[in-house]
């Protein structure tokens, strides 16, 4: 009698479609559990996401390597999240999924080309590393428990009328492209109030818009409760602004009644580090920020500019 082995033919890479979700899902969880449990965290059980969530994956990307999701913002490309069965694990896929949407991004002309993966795992690092990427700085996830009472009004995008939803959302563009040149951010921010993922707080100035920060609060966990805001993009002109967009950003939490935000600081703006630490927020989580050779991250000169590399 033949032992049963697991069937190792691959065919793609395909683009994936939201009939997909389930199967992504399947892979995700059992994926990155098998991550922990090699980490010897045994206990750990990934849960699959939120299927909202990952149609905002798959809308927001430009192309889908069999599980490699390429996205697109402007000149800015990242990748992400990545998962291969672990039955599959060894055989070229991860490889063959990487490569792929590395070069469908760099045909489409990105001038940054990254993605994030655990700090402390240095199988995956390796990994990442013989295909051309580099460590760079670390994402920092902070969270925060605010009260919801106290805070002035929220301004938020969806309370504007049509044309001036328009006119706002020129306004983000013309923000983040004058702090780091070709990046755009207006995909993202459509796409989360289509989907009712979230909502993104806006910070004016006499000139215009000095801030802005586009936030989740739909549950990234398939069946949780909507208990936490997470911020994926903030750009802001000056630390100032950048303190004044995580007050808006609590302000709408507040008025939400939900109390926990969650941000990803990029540990490059050292100063917008020390004012998340200053006003309560906690250290919960690392990343590291790996870049393809040749299209490394590029970072504002004034201000801050926050990307969230993952989903």
């Amino acid at each position: 009698m033949r032992a049963w082995l697991p069937e190792t033919r691959v065919t793609g890479p395909e683009r994936a479609t939201e009939r997909d979700i389930e199967g992504l899902n399947r892979v995700f969880a059992e994926a990155f559990t098998d991550r922990y449990r090699r980490d010897g965290l045994i206990g750990v059980r990934v849960p699959q996401l939120n299927p909202l969530v990952w149609r905002y994956a798959l809308l927001d990307a430009g192309d889908v390597a069999a599980f490699n999701v390429a996205h697109q913002a402007g000149a800015e490309g990242w990748m992400g999240p990545l998962a291969v069965r672990p039955d599959r694990q060894g055989t070229g896929v991860g490889k063959t999924v990487v490569r792929t949407a590395a070069d469908w991004l760099i045909d489409r002309g990105v001038s940054t080309l990254g993605l994030e993966t655990m700090p402390r795992t240095p199988e995956n690092i390796g990994f990442y590393a013989r295909l051309g990427f580099a460590p760079g700085f670390l994402t920092v996830t902070v969270t925060n428990e605010i009260a919801t009472r106290g805070h002035p009004a929220p301004v938020l995008l969806s309370k504007r009328s049509a044309a001036e939803k328009d006119a706002t959302i020129a306004a983000a563009r013309g923000l983040v492209d004058d702090l780091i040149g070709g990046v755009d951010y207006s995909r993202e921010i459509l796409l989360t109030a289509e989907l009712g993922l979230g909502d993104t707080s806006l910070v004016e100035g006499t000139n215009g818009l000095d801030a802005m920060a586009l936030w989740h609060s739909a549950p990234l966990a398939d069946s949780r409760t909507r208990d936490e805001v997470r911020v994926l993009k903030l750009a802001a002109r000056t630390d100032a602004t950048f303190e004044a967009a995580i007050a808006a950003v609590e302000a709408a939490a507040a008025k939400a009644g939900i109390r926990r935000i969650a941000i990803r600081c990029q540990s490059r703006y050292g100063e917008a580090f020390r004012r998340l630490i200053a006003r309560g927020y906690r250290v919960r989580w690392t990343d590291l920020r790996m870049t393809y050779e040749g299209y490394l991250e590029r970072h504002a000169a004034e201000g801050v500019l926050f990307s969230n590399w993952e989903i």
